[in-house]
């Protein structure tokens, strides 16, 4: 899909960060995705991200346009011209803009489903929540700014953790297309991360027994970006190999 490079500010990314066991990983990844192992173990998480001043890298920024923005991720690897390569699975979006879910999928990377989204935001707290509007996806983080990630993460550190996300920046949205997926690159002008204390997680989709038994997902860690200056590339499309489920 071919896009203009969008330009804006993420006024505020909060990624929530689940260690997943790779088998129940697999089961939700179409082809040609397989899970990315840190130590043996799946990553998947929720991107909650605020946007402002997006636009065409062309327009000026007052003539961008703001919202907010859900993604369920997944950290894979696939074979692509005969490399290997890494970054994140999108299975689903959510959003607060019509005009996202109108053109999403259409002029830019993704299918975009609308959301209604609750934020607070004081003294280093941060309470977000998202409720799709056809009831199929629902989110809930509470949490405040501290000086570490958990010790028991499956990251060692806030910089393995701020690297690895970083890699992380090519995606892979599904579309109405079986097989078909459209790539979408982050390119940040000043990378910068802090870990995030999580107290309250709920998310429809890590949480959802049937697709992930119990302790087959649990809560890793969590990371806030704030006013970051960024640009969105389009990727070619990438497709499951014929006769592929």
């Amino acid at each position: 899909m071919r896009i203009p490079v969008i330009r804006g500010v993420i006024d505020r990314r909060i990624l929530v960060n689940y260690r997943v066991d790779p088998n129940a990983l697999q089961k939700v990844l179409p082809e040609p995705f397989r899970p990315q192992l840190v130590k043996g173990v799946g990553i998947g998480g929720i991107c909650l991200i605020r946007l402002k001043h997006v636009r065409p890298r062309y327009l000026p920024g007052v003539m961008g346009t703001s919202s907010e923005n859900a993604a369920h991720r997944i950290a894979v690897e696939w074979e692509q011209d005969g490399e290997l390569r890494s970054g994140v699975y999108v299975p689903r979006r959510d959003t607060s803009s019509r005009l996202n879910t109108l053109l999403g999928g259409r002029v830019f990377p993704g299918v975009h489903h609308h959301a209604t989204f609750e934020s607070r935001e004081r003294d280093g707290q941060y309470s977000v929540r998202m409720t799709s509007d056809d009831g199929n996806a629902q989110v809930r983080v509470d949490g405040h700014c501290c000086d570490a990630i958990p010790s028991n993460s499956i990251l060692s550190s806030l910089n393995e953790a701020s690297s690895f996300f970083e890699c992380g920046s090519l995606g892979y949205s599904a579309t109405s297309c079986s097989g078909e997926y459209d790539g979408l690159e982050l390119r940040t002008f000043d990378w910068t991360v802090e870990p995030l204390a999580v107290n309250r997680v709920e998310s429809s989709f890590f949480g959802n027994a049937d697709v992930f038994p119990s302790g087959s997902a649990e809560f890793d860690c969590a990371l806030l970006m704030r006013d970051i200056e960024h640009e969105w590339h389009g990727r070619e499309s990438l497709k499951a190999a014929r006769g592929a489920d």
